[in-house]
């Protein structure tokens, strides 16, 4: 993987990579030369020219999540973890069983989500968060981490009180720039917990952001492979310290991630611009997985974990 990918970016050879979370499967393919089942939209740049096989629809979504109980039992590991020393930031995932009225592809062509990707109707992923970009010899990364639903009153005050959510974004932050800092130079937090707000469904999410910058050599593009596997997993739906953190997710998830919190992206021969794929929907044999989750910290508290897990699956409003 890592040599295809720093082959292609020595010749300046335009391409798309989807990159797992375990970092053990992956697509990287030219942009010329794309399977023509896979589509994708990345802050604009996209292989789609029309949505002509769009249909305009009503979407509908039933969740058969798992139960508090079961949660509460994950979440209670990763708290002794927490205790004995071995985490102090761990995102939480888990699987929630789907049904809906319409198809993997036209999810992808209804939602407008800044990075979106249907692959081969194995899954689609419409997410609001960047992983990295690279433009000028300038790296940037924009770690995305807590989440208020815009409807409660002075939601955007809230979340940027919380100190908890304060303190899982700033771990977050500080890990990134630490992953940045192993790539670049000069690296810096250019903006700290700004806010974004997202579509989910019939409402809307506040998700507080920070922008991370660091300066690469004028050769980046010859160790892309290098770059993009330096960095990942990422931080921010990992955890923190990275290796350790990775193991314990490993142990109390119960199940594998996949193709979710992954990344996927391109390369234009000039410039890179990725995503990371939550916002996640997987075609199983005989049944839809809605995977989401989010960060947990020695100060969260269960039931409202378990409710933003379950708040982030939703399915985006069709196009009028």
């Amino acid at each position: 993987m890592k040599n295809k990918l720093n082959q292609l970016g020595k010749a300046r050879i335009p391409f798309l990579f989807v990159i797992d979370f375990e970092i053990k499967h992956f697509y990287i393919a030219p942009l010329d030369k794309l399977d023509n089942q896979i589509f994708f939209s990345i802050d604009g740049f996209s292989n789609v020219n029309n949505c002509d096989d769009f249909k305009s629809e009503r979407f509908l979504l039933k969740k058969k999540a798992i139960s508090l109980s079961q949660y509460t039992v994950a979440f209670n590991r990763v708290l002794k973890e927490m205790v004995e020393g071995n985490t102090y930031l761990l995102n939480l995932t888990f699987p929630t069983e789907i049904e809906i009225n319409t198809s993997l592809l036209n999810i992808f062509f209804a939602s407008q989500a800044p990075f979106k990707l249907y692959f081969q109707n194995q899954f689609v992923t419409f997410s609001p968060e960047r992983f990295i970009s690279i433009k000028n010899n300038l790296i940037k990364t924009y770690p995305m981490k807590g989440t208020i639903n815009a409807l409660i009153p002075n939601a955007r005050e809230k979340i940027l009180a919380d100190e908890k959510e304060k303190a899982e974004h700033t771990m977050v932050v500080d890990l990134l720039r630490n992953d940045l800092s192993k790539v670049a130079k000069k690296v810096k937090v250019n903006k700290f917990r700004y806010i974004d707000k997202i579509k989910a469904g019939p409402k809307a999410l506040l998700q507080v952001s920070s922008e991370i910058a660091g300066v690469l050599e004028n050769t980046w593009h010859e160790r892309m492979g290098d770059i993009l596997l330096s960095l990942l997993p990422a931080g921010s739906i990992s955890g923190a310290p990275k290796i350790k953190t990775l193991e314990i997710i490993k142990e109390v998830e119960s199940y594998r991630r996949g193709f979710f919190t992954g990344v996927f992206g391109y390369f234009d021969g000039e410039q890179l611009d990725s995503a990371v794929m939550i916002r996640f929907i997987e075609q199983n044999p005989n049944q839809l997985i809605y995977k989401s989750g989010g960060g947990i910290t020695i100060d969260s508290n269960v039931s409202l974990e378990y409710q933003e897990m379950l708040e982030k699956v939703y399915l985006p409003t069709f196009l009028s």
